[in-house]
């Protein structure tokens, strides 16, 4: 199995059959994602860095402090409602579907299984020469970790977040030093999602060497038929044998819709690339000085 993909690989692609991978409210949901948490992470950030030239800087252009508590608090209200409009959705599409367990459980489920555990140790394996790389089904451990780690960030950054936006409301029935954690938990859980999400998955999505300089997927919708049976095979076998894969089909997406996922793609990284670069270079000098 090929490990690269070149530039010549991708544009043969561009001339094969494509399959839908995600759906067009998923798309439009990812980019809102992405708009939040850019949004979240650049307004809050530069409040554990505010002894930081580049942190007041920051602030500055988003109107001062004032400015970027507004920023801050859209951009939660937009995660916020992505959050439970997606629960809203998998539990409605369950009730709808033929096999309602097979969104929680099954090759098209996002639920870690014992078959994640076991391509995370192939993959070590494979890592250091020791065995074949595993055969993937529709999704991989790692993509599974972090749509997990989206729940852990909403409920603890999530909920940490509401008792300081309305600590009003809250205080009527919780402790005080609830709050002293809250702000701790919010700040430092928030700071780890940041690290991560820039870096890990920025990496996992775009940057890995099959995947560089940008996975369109998220932006396209869709997957050529050499990349779902190279990297996905027991998805496409399964599709194959269903008699599935062909209501999949789907144009090959434009030049004018991969200019714009790798223009907002781009953004993305970067901004999140130098997001991480600062809070390196913040902490340096903190332990420094």
């Amino acid at each position: 199995m090929s490990t690269t993909m070149t530039a010549g690989h991708a544009a043969r692609a561009a001339g094969q059959r494509h399959y839908r991978r995600f759906h067009p409210i998923e798309q439009v949901m990812h980019v809102f994602l992405m708009i939040s948490f850019i949004g979240l992470a650049l307004s809050g950030i530069p409040l554990l860095f505010a002894d930081q030239a580049w942190a007041q800087i920051l602030v500055e252009w988003m109107g001062g402090f004032v400015g970027a508590a507004l920023v801050h608090r859209v951009s939660a209200a937009i995660m916020l409602f992505l959050f439970v409009f997606h629960i809203l959705r998998v539990f409605v599409r369950a009730f709808r579907s033929d096999d309602p367990l097979g969104m929680f459980w099954g090759p098209n489920s996002l639920t870690p299984n014992l078959k994640d555990a076991q391509d995370l140790w192939g993959m070590f394996k494979w890592f250091f020469g020791k065995g074949e790389r595993p055969q993937f089904d529709r999704y991989t451990y790692w993509e599974k970790f972090d749509y997990l780690a989206v729940f852990w960030g909403m409920f603890i950054i999530g909920g940490s977040g509401l008792l300081l936006w309305f600590p009003t409301f809250f205080s009527q029935f919780l402790p005080g030093w609830m709050f002293n954690l809250a702000t701790l938990v919010h700040g430092e859980e928030a700071l780890l999602a940041v690290g991560f999400i820039f870096t890990i998955h920025f990496f996992n999505g775009h940057l890995r060497p099959e995947k560089f300089p940008m996975d369109m997927v998220i932006f396209t919708g869709s997957v050529s038929e050499h990349e779902l049976k190279e990297e996905r095979p027991l998805e496409y076998e399964r599709l194959v044998a269903r008699g599935e894969l062909g209501a999949l089909a789907m144009p090959a997406p434009t030049p004018q819709r991969l200019t714009v996922g790798r223009i907002v793609g781009t953004i993305a990284v970067v901004l999140g690339l130098i997001t991480v670069a600062l809070i390196i270079y913040s902490v340096v000098v903190d332990v420094l000085n």
